[in-house]
């Protein structure tokens, strides 16, 4: 059974998964470490945004599917950091820090980048901060001692689907890269919107009940 704790992702019953966690366990890789990768991934993602509509068509091209490949790492970061420190024994104190903290400046980074990319880097900082108030609203349920909240419609996971199909998509469309990133940008913006709304009410909800 799922810990309702962790966040339910399909890809962590994959098996492929559970061996990266068992080789870098093996390796000696800590899930702090892991977690701390993920914001270089964002970084680097962050990096091919912000060049990308400098580059000439190719160029913008693969650095568009750079960036979408960085998002990606950066998810797999996140997964396998959790499978190390859990399945691998190798949890530390320090690990709910860790576990958080990289995931808002991988958020911010990412999609502040699509923003430059798209040419409306408001709008980018706009999604960023939504993404943090989501995950705001969950950590303060968690706190008042309710089950942590991961629904959508535009949690995480879902963040970053869209925002690697709209680098994707740009990539292979860099005549229209800024107007597809844009309207990804906003689709992200109006789902995490809906999501804040939708745990804050679920909250008040459960606080109304105590």
């Amino acid at each position: 059974m799922d810990d309702p704790n962790r966040r339910p992702i399909a890809a962590r019953r994959l098996a492929p998964m559970h061996a990266l966690a068992r080789l870098l366990t093996a390796r000696g890789a800590t899930p702090n470490g892991i977690s701390q990768v993920s914001m270089v991934f964002a970084a680097l993602g962050l990096a091919a945004f912000w060049a990308a509509p400098m580059a000439g068509s190719w160029g913008q091209g693969a650095l568009l599917l750079l960036a979408a490949l960085m998002i990606q790492g950066r998810l797999v970061c996140n997964l396998v950091d959790g499978l190390v420190a859990v399945e691998g024994g190798r949890a530390t104190p320090q690990g709910a820090f860790w576990n958080e903290a990289p995931d808002r400046v991988a958020d911010s980074l990412l999609l502040w980048g699509a923003g430059l990319a798209a040419g409306h880097p408001a709008l980018g900082l706009g999604c960023a901060v939504l993404a943090v108030g989501t995950a705001y609203l969950r950590e303060f349920g968690r706190a008042e001692g309710f089950v942590p909240d991961f629904g959508g419609p535009m949690a995480k996971q879902h963040r970053m689907a869209a925002l690697t199909l709209g680098a994707v998509v740009a990539a292979f469309w860099t005549t229209q890269a800024a107007v597809v990133l844009t309207v990804a940008l906003a689709v992200i913006a109006l789902g995490t919107l809906v999501t804040a709304g939708l745990r804050a009410r679920r909250v008040l909800g459960r606080l109304a009940g105590r």
